[in-house]
């Protein structure tokens, strides 16, 4: 793909696509690190530093809302120690990058069942969400324990509930009942989906927002991931023709 040197050039591209949302599965910190016989906690926190700077890059090309895969319902299958790991890597990661995003005006929300988190990382993230709420900047998601299928199991249950105590009719539910009742009701739908590693599957992730975004999937692990290589995939969207269906 063709090099970038000037963010104004994506930043025109932003504007024309009206590119606003990318949702990022963030594939191959373990890849990473083994191919580097690095033990794979090494690989998780580079991917922080991928992240860090994917924000950084949203806020240069003024791209409003970014929604990444960060811990999945399935992965709690891994072993214990590397879960813990991440439990632990996440609330490490909000309480000390937390001030910064906040000057920075990024806007933090998480989606998915965080009930199954320990009350301690709960409170991390709450206190995240509510210092965050009110500014202007990048709107980051990070979903965890995240799955989509789950997501709209959540969603169903409560328009049942709704339609049971009569705040909703049954011939009123909509496709946009539905989104409204999704983690991401107040954002919208992905424009772009990346998935960095070379996999060619979706997991379980935003199953019902991707109806109509566009797939990208990139080789370079997730710790590869840097300002231009998101540029580059905005310039692959640029070429895309957007059909919804049609």
């Amino acid at each position: 793909m063709e090099t970038i040197s000037k963010d104004q050039e994506i930043i025109d591209i932003v504007k024309e696509t009206d590119l606003k949302h990318i949702a990022i599965i963030m594939d191959g910190n373990r890849r990473w690190a083994k191919e580097k016989n690095l033990p794979s906690a090494f690989g998780h926190k580079k991917g922080v530093d991928s992240l860090k700077a994917t924000m950084r890059a949203c806020d240069d090309f003024g791209i409003k809302y970014l929604t990444v895969y960060a811990f999945s319902t399935e992965n709690w299958n891994r072993k214990k120690e590397e879960v813990d790991f991440l439990m632990n890597l996440l609330g490490e990661t909000i309480k000390n990058e937390l001030k910064e995003m906040h000057e920075n005006g990024v806007v933090i929300n998480f989606i998915g069942d965080l009930t199954k988190l320990s009350p301690k990382l709960q409170g991390i993230l709450s206190h995240a969400v509510d210092v965050t709420k009110n500014n202007t900047g990048v709107h980051l998601q990070i979903a965890f324990n995240y799955g989509s299928r789950d997501e709209i199991v959540h969603a169903v249950k409560n328009i049942s509930q709704k339609v049971k105590s009569g705040e909703l009719k049954l011939e009123d539910i909509s496709e946009e009942t539905i989104s409204k009742n999704l983690y991401t009701k107040e954002i919208p739908d992905p424009d772009l989906l990346i998935r960095t590693g070379g996999e060619m599957r979706v997991s379980n992730y935003l199953l019902w927002q991707i109806a109509y975004s566009e797939f990208l999937v990139i080789k370079k692990y997730w710790p590869e991931f840097d300002k231009q290589t998101l540029a580059e995939a905005v310039i692959e969207f640029k070429q895309r023709q957007r059909r919804y269906g049609a």
